[in-house]
């Protein structure tokens, strides 16, 4: 069970074509909020990933479901994303910015006020 105390920092769409694996979609949605702001309850199966850049993730699954639960990247210490879907919040904030984009499907529209980061 995870909980968050704060609003997010960030919202963000992640089309690499690791997020796109992991969640089984064209692209990952998550949240990034501080440590401190997050309650985690109960237990998860952790998987480390090496990504593209050279840096790691560990990202924790719910160990009934396989659910990801939440993540937490090597290069940003003291933050925890968590998958904007393990809301189940159809108001949750909508995401403002919108990463590796070469890896996007053609067919995906963006709202037009995304930030494009390279």
């Amino acid at each position: 069970m995870l909980r968050t105390t704060e609003e997010p920092l960030r919202v963000s769409i992640c089309h690499c074509h690791a997020c796109q694996r992991r969640t089984g979609s064209v692209f990952g949605v998550q949240a990034r909020f501080r440590a401190e702001a997050v309650v985690i309850r109960g237990r998860s199966t952790a998987y480390v990933r090496k990504g593209d850049t050279g840096g790691s993730g560990t990202f924790h699954f719910c160990p009934v479901c396989g659910a990801t639960v939440y993540y937490e990247l090597d290069s940003m210490e003291g933050l925890i994303g968590v998958p904007v879907g393990a809301f189940s919040q159809p108001a949750f904030p909508a995401p403002t910015i919108s990463v590796f984009e070469e890896c996007m499907h053609p067919w995906v529209r963006l709202p037009d006020d995304v930030e494009h980061m390279e």
